[in-house]
């Protein structure tokens, strides 16, 4: 595959300067959010950035294991006591992370459909092959990217630079598909969390930004908006994204569980990696080099038979 950055499609919004506030009906902060808000550190990150990225660039990060399985705990004794992500916070992000939550993420396969059509992918090893590469070098490390600017912006209360994320997300999506997929998912999101589990953060991103929203730019917003720490959330939107793909990969090859399961546990520590680079990746330098994957997106377009949306 050749080297190549994402183009965007269709127009995108204009940004507006405002400082907004919590709406009516705004659900309980956790202990500690107001300090998020602020800049300071979130539940489950004692060392969150304070800044927006692109203005103070993150600490250099020991080398060492990314999975947990590997000592990860061990050297992070603050990640398996209760107060590293309290309850509230926790309950909170695998409700918006469960397939459950109404976005309809079931209905989209980000083109694996029609690489399963091409004989691309065609059983476990294959699936968990394409999928290693979009987490490493396509959309779902911009993504990742995408979301620790977000989160960012959103946790020290910059406007400005939010929305200039939100811009910047949904002028690089490379398809049409694409793009409904994840600006579906994000207004969905948008409209359900304001409306079950409101937050300022995302009163101002409405107020800044009038164009269309991307599903980590949502996400990211809502969670620092609830005190909920950019390492564990970027972590569970990571998990959510691929959990979604093997579950479409699951029905279309079609696979057992088991080894849909077995897929998932294989690209566990891509995703950390993944998860790892993001949060050292200035929002200038994201771009993508899977050139069969975005081709795929575009080729289900005119697939003639279709079980998903994209």
């Amino acid at each position: 595959m050749g080297m190549g950055r994402e183009k965007g499609v269709g127009s995108v919004g204009k940004v507006r300067s405002t400082n907004g506030g919590r709406g009516g009906g705004a659900h309980p902060p956790l202990e500690g959010e107001g300090r998020t808000a602020k800049g300071s550190p979130g539940w489950g990150d004692a060392a969150s950035p304070q800044s927006w990225h692109g203005r103070h660039p993150l600490p250099a990060r020991k080398s060492g294991p990314t999975s947990p399985l590997q000592g990860e705990v061990k050297n992070r004794p603050a990640a398996c006591t209760k107060d590293a992500l309290p309850g509230p916070a926790l309950y909170r992000l695998m409700t918006w992370m469960s397939p459950a939550y109404p976005v309809g993420a079931f209905s989209y396969s980000g083109g694996l459909e029609w690489a399963v059509e091409a004989g691309d992918v065609h059983n476990a090893d294959t699936l968990r092959g394409w999928l290693t590469t979009i987490i490493r070098d396509g959309s779902v490390f911009c993504d990742a990217a995408i979301f620790c600017s977000a989160h960012r912006a959103a946790a020290c209360g910059d406007d400005q630079a939010l929305a200039a994320t939100a811009e910047l997300a949904a002028a690089f999506i490379g398809s049409k598909e694409r793009f409904l997929e994840t600006t579906a998912q994000g207004q969905a999101f948008l409209q359900i969390t304001q409306s079950a589990w409101a937050t300022s953060a995302l009163d101002r991103l409405v107020a800044t930004w009038d164009g269309p929203l991307a599903y980590p730019v949502a996400v990211a917003a809502a969670c620092a908006g609830h005190g909920i720490a950019l390492i564990p959330a970027l972590h569970a939107f990571l998990h959510g994204v691929i959990s979604n793909l093997v579950s479409a990969g699951v029905r279309l090859i079609p696979l057992g569980q088991t080894d849909g399961q077995r897929v998932l546990a294989a690209l566990e520590a891509p995703i950390a990696q993944t998860a790892e680079r993001a949060l050292a990746t200035a929002i200038e330098d994201i771009g993508s080099a899977t050139l069969r994957a975005d081709i795929a997106g575009m080729r289900h377009e005119t697939q003639y038979t279709r079980l998903f949306r994209s």
